[in-house]
Parts: structure tokens; sequence; C-alpha cells
């Protein structure tokens, strides 16, 4: 598992920019408060080597898919609290109902500090699942 300013990131699959190649069905962690994006630490090598190649050959678009099976997925992710399958909204209140237990233990020993932080951390994350459900209204 792994944290960004104190938020579990969440295991997904998306597409990241290097260069002038699109590489697509990249195993990643992302940050829903801050946006971090990283290459999950378990494909990291194999992801660098592919960018190589694809930029040496110039090819503009990969499908990282090619290169991993849905067993090696599960493997990939095992240790990830959240996994983004495609139900934003649920990753949201995943994150939302984590925040709210952490925040009854940081008022359990009366920690201000970690409160004050559970609290920004809560409003950003309600703030993208209000933004994501008017966006998904439209």
């Amino acid at each position: 598992m792994s944290f960004c300013c104190g938020a579990s990131m969440i295991g997904a699959l998306g597409s990241l920019r290097n260069h002038r190649t699109y590489i697509n069905n990249v195993p990643i962690l992302h940050c829903p408060v801050c946006n971090r994006i990283d290459v999950h630490p378990k494909i990291q090598e194999e992801y660098e080597i592919l960018s190589e190649y694809a930029q040496a050959d110039d090819t503009p678009e990969v499908d990282f898919k090619e290169y991993i099976n849905n067993e090696s997925l599960a493997q990939i992710f095992e240790n990830c609290a959240v996994i983004d399958e495609g139900r934003i909204d649920e990753v949201f209140k995943q994150q939302i109902d984590n925040a709210l237990d952490l925040l009854l233990v940081a008022k359990h020993i009366k920690d201000k500090e970690w409160e004050e932080i559970l609290k920004v951390r809560l409003n950003k994350l309600s703030e993208r699942l209000s933004k994501w459900k008017s966006q998904k209204q439209r």
C-alpha cells in the first residue's frame, strides 16, 4: 500500500505520456487528494524499458496490457487498499469512509493537528466527489 499526503493511493490502469509516446493501460497509483500519479513500483522497470523502445522506434502509442495478464494484475494490485475498476464514485466514498474512521481516532486521542489534516482531506475528497457527480449528470 502506498500513501501520498496522508491518503492511501488508488491502484488503477492509466495512460501516461512519455515524451511523444502515449502508453495505455499502465498500472499506476493515484492520489485522490493531490492527484499525484506514480507508475506502480512492481512494473516500473518494465515501463521504463517499454518507453525507451517506443521512443527509439518513434512509436506514438503503446498498450502496456499486451505485456501483462489478469493474473499478474491481481499480484500488482494485491497491496492496494482501493482499486479503481471504473467506479470512481465508489473509490471516493471508500476514501471518505477511511478518512472519517481516522478522524474518529484522531478525536479520540485528542490530536488536533491530525484532525485538521483529516478535515482538509475530507473537504477535498467531498469536493472531488461532488464535481465528478455533477460532470456525470451532464
